[in-house]
């Protein structure tokens, strides 16, 4: 999928302003798909610390063209399913 394609799968998946997310740490490569309307991504980074879940933030945020700061993890921190809100548009 070419990445217009894919921010057009993303912003289909949200629900107002929540997305549901399926993350696999520890994996060969970082990607972002959406598989059946739903959002996959994966990470090189271990799950600890929290670092997987930023790596995730950074790819969705590159994916969806916003900033690292516009999307804010709401349930899941420990989780590999998790909902993100994404900022209120201006």
């Amino acid at each position: 999928m070419a990445s217009s394609d894919i921010k057009q799968a993303i912003e289909a998946a949200f629900e107002g302003d929540l997305l549901a997310v399926r993350v696999t740490p520890k994996a060969a490569r970082n990607n972002v798909s959406v598989v059946e309307g739903r959002v996959r991504v994966t990470v090189t980074t271990v799950p600890e610390n929290g670092k997987a879940t930023r790596d995730v933030i950074k790819l969705l945020a590159k994916a969806l063209g916003i900033a690292k700061s516009d999307l804010t993890l709401v349930r899941g921190a420990t989780a590999r399913d998790k909902v993100f809100r994404r900022a209120a548009r201006a």
